[in-house]
């Protein structure tokens, strides 16, 4: 039984009598009411599902272009969101940083392929093609009205903490949150991942040179959430190192020319210093 004279807080009525439903986070003065709270619960339930299917999608489309990125998206999307809710536990602000992440590069479906998947260096000219991404892609997402925020962090994810990055030269507190926490696990994630013409680092010498950019290429409270939350971290990149389709080897195992290894080191992701 509830106390008479409390309010619904769907339909406004005074809850005078015993004609009411009742869940742990309301009162509702009857089961239409109820019932109509039940429904709204499952559509938005319903709606996070295709949201989140699409923004998949829009990755997997990514990786397929890319032909050598394989998990990168999802794996830097599910490790800032480590890093995310050492801060927060608010689930809009934690869903559009994991969007953010997930398509972070998806402004790379509209560079054309001779820049995209060129193997050897690219020239002055193709370089600005391909910094161009960030605000390609954020011209994509920002059409979705549920990604308003993740667009936010698909255009400022090159940017730097000292100002150094594009393609706005932002600089520390005016690069979006969900960046900045961003870039230190994109960093992490290409430095312990094997290429073609090298082998992932270790995590102990990826997080000595992400404590040496701090401040500089990294904002020092992202570092310092990376540290706190190591373990996890540490678990992960074990994890995703386990499972890697092709272990390296040696460029000379593969019969590889030297050359060759440079077209490679040349045709790796094309932003962050430590991408490649």
């Amino acid at each position: 039984m509830m106390d008479n004279c409390r309010t619904c807080r769907w339909c406004g009525q005074q809850i005078t009598e015993y004609s009411y439903a009742s869940e742990q986070d309301g009162v509702f003065c009857c089961e239409g009411c109820f019932l109509g709270h039940m429904a709204q619960q499952r559509s938005l339930r319903e709606r996070d599902t295709i949201q989140l299917a699409l923004a998949e999608a829009l990755a997997a489309a990514l990786d397929a272009r890319e032909r050598e990125t394989g998990m990168h998206s999802k794996r830097v999307a599910c490790h800032t969101q480590v890093l995310a809710r050492h801060f927060s536990q608010d689930d809009d602000w934690l869903q559009q940083v994991y969007w953010g992440s997930l398509l972070h590069d998806i402004g790379k479906i509209a560079i054309p392929d001779a820049v995209l998947l060129k193997e050897g260096p690219l020239s002055e000219d193709e370089w600005a093609i391909m910094r161009s991404h960030p605000q390609r892609g954020h011209d994509i997402i920002a059409k979705l009205p549920f990604m308003a925020r993740a667009a936010d962090i698909v255009l400022s994810h090159e940017e730097r903490y000292d100002g150094g990055g594009y393609p706005r030269g932002l600089a520390g507190g005016d690069i979006p949150w969900g960046a900045r926490l961003f870039a230190v696990i994109d960093t992490l994630d290409a430095m312990t991942s094997d290429r073609p013409y090298r082998q992932g680092l270790p995590f102990d010498e990826a997080k000595a040179e992400i404590l040496h950019m701090s401040g500089s290429q990294f904002d020092p409270r992202a570092v310092k959430a990376f540290v706190a939350e190591e373990a996890v971290l540490r678990e992960m990149v074990a994890m995703k190192c386990a499972i890697t389709p092709e272990a390296y080897r040696p460029a000379g195992r593969r019969g590889m020319e030297k050359e060759n290894v440079a077209c490679y080191q040349a045709k790796a992701h094309r932003g962050r210093g430590y991408h490649a």
